[in-house]
């Protein structure tokens, strides 16, 4: 209910808005901590709404503690539920954090202009930014987990075996420890592969001496992490040794200047600096870093244009890269937790580009 109570100030105090409209689902589970909600209809007085559909009523029913819940049965009008309870609630300028074109238009003509609509998302982003106690414990046990994988990573990588082979090993060894799934699909990028940012897993053989980019993350009850490692199969070659060293520079200079009130730009401005001054600047085709929570990619934003400021609570990633077409990437990231006085990795684990592998 405090989630709630923060939302309420935001849209309604701050705002000007009576009411406010949730479909998207990570949004509706960071409310209701309940998966397999159609909406929810948060108005400035009285009980919020869940609409969910009848495959999970009873579910809700049972476990949605301070919410109303309102059946969907298959061929309902959902809109026109919504708009009912809008009217009921006597609300006459409703926010939407998400919505698609039909269903603005059906959710406009159901309110018959009542109610003005707009979309806002920013309320529930903001929100969510800052990672509560209960959070961080989900996020930091994530991180555990990843890292797990990525261990498994370092042992299981090979020459012969293909990119999905390696990705099926980091992914049952996070699952049987705990992870509830995948923070999004696992990327093994071999070879020239490498050089794409965002690669994935194929049927193709690693080789001796080439780059394996390795980026995964797991999930602990919704909560996700990120981790990314670059690999080398045997004995990395100078050039190989020299991006990597570069890119390790970047990641840890920009871990050090992580902060409460530290401007994201400018730490992605360090990252970017020591990139460009070894003549790699053209290379690093991304922004530093995005933030981590229910969503793999949620604020704040770490790159050149964003306007945000780090806050004690927020996790992000540390992941400069340099990508070379035809020859192959280097990237190293790690989840990085803003604390009081700095910041704390949520991912941890070597970070040797080679010369510990088999090969």
């Amino acid at each position: 209910m405090q989630r709630l109570a923060a939302l309420k100030r935001a849209a309604f105090d701050e705002a000007g808005f009576d009411g406010y409209l949730i479909f998207n689902s990570s949004n509706l589970i960071f409310f209701t901590s309940l998966p397999g909600n159609v909406s929810l209809l948060v108005p400035r007085d009285g009980e919020a709404t869940i609409y969910v559909y009848s495959v999970n009523y009873e579910q809700a029913r049972n476990e949605a503690k301070g919410f109303r819940v309102e059946q969907v049965k298959r061929g309902e009008d959902l809109m026109g539920k919504i708009a009912a309870q809008v009217k009921e609630a006597g609300i006459k300028s409703l926010a939407v954090d998400v919505l698609g074109v039909e269903g603005w238009r059906s959710l406009k003509r159901k309110t018959k202009g009542e109610a003005s609509l707009k979309v806002n998302p920013t309320f529930v982003s903001q929100l969510r930014s800052v990672k509560d106690k209960a959070e961080i414990e989900l996020m930091r046990k994530a991180g555990e987990l990843t890292s797990l994988g990525m261990e498994t990573a370092y042992e299981v990588l090979r020459a012969g075996l293909s990119e999905i082979e390696v990705a099926a090993e980091i992914e049952y060894a996070m699952r049987k420890h705990g992870s509830y799934g995948t923070a999004f699909d696992t990327a093994v990028s071999s070879g020239p592969a490498s050089a794409f940012p965002h690669g994935g897993c194929t049927e193709r053989e690693i080789r001796t001496g080439e780059l394996v980019v390795v980026d995964f993350g797991a999930v602990y009850e919704a909560y996700r992490s990120d981790m990314t490692r670059t690999l080398v199969v045997g004995n990395p070659s100078d050039k190989q040794l020299k991006l990597h060293a570069i890119v390790k520079k970047a990641q840890e200079e920009a871990f050090v200047v992580i902060k409460p009130n530290v401007k994201a730009r400018a730490v992605d401005a360090v990252a970017r600096g020591i990139i460009e001054e070894a003549g790699y600047g053209e290379c690093f085709v991304h922004g530093l870093g995005h933030g981590v929570g229910l969503d793999i990619h949620e604020a704040p934003t770490l790159n050149s244009v964003s306007k945000e400021r780090l806050q004690v609570g927020n996790v992000v990633t540390d992941e400069p890269g340099i990508y070379l077409p035809n020859y192959g990437g280097v990237r190293i990231e790690d989840t990085v937790l803003v604390v009081k006085d700095g910041a704390e990795k949520l991912t941890k684990g070597q970070y040797e580009l080679g010369r510990r592998l088999p090969g």
